[in-house]
């Protein structure tokens, strides 16, 4: 045994920044939320961390959501007040409006069953289980909570 944690093999792992992977916030599945559509789940989530209308909207009219993210790390903006307290929120938020817009990614999010779902990434140990494998796995986590919410609704 490893000091780190072994691989789950029964895990599906992803990668949240993979454009054509349908399952990630880069992906191009767009919807409408607060009044407005959204190129992608990276677009919405990175503008809701701002209150500056202009600045949200640069993020939402970026032409990549690579670009919506670099836009959306800028710190010369001042980001909400709560947003630490609700990020997790906004994710879910936009993670599941995309699977109610887009049914062919709720049927490939329910196909998963019962399987841990990973997101894959090296460096971020809030989103991704980072490189050790001990990080949150948050959007792996949301991704499960809205996969169970959409059972539910079926």
């Amino acid at each position: 045994m490893g000091i780190f944690p072994e691989v789950d093999e029964d895990a599906i792992y992803l990668s949240r920044s993979d454009p054509l992977e349908n399952l990630s916030t880069f992906s191009k599945h767009g919807f409408d939320l607060e009044s407005l559509h959204w190129a992608s789940v990276e677009h919405y989530y990175q503008a809701m961390k701002f209150e500056d209308p202009d600045h949200r909207e640069k993020i939402r009219n970026a032409p990549h959501p690579k670009i919506a993210r670099k836009l959306g790390r800028k710190r010369f903006k001042k980001m909400r007040g709560d947003w630490t307290k609700v990020k997790a929120v906004i994710m879910t938020r936009g993670v599941y409006t995309k699977c109610r817009t887009h049914p062919e990614v709720a049927q490939q999010l329910l196909a998963t069953g019962n399987r841990k779902l990973v997101d894959n990434s090296l460096y971020d140990y809030y989103w991704g289980c980072g490189r050790d494998r001990r990080g949150r796995n948050t959007y792996g986590k949301i991704l499960m909570n809205v996969r169970e919410k959409l059972r539910a609704e079926q």
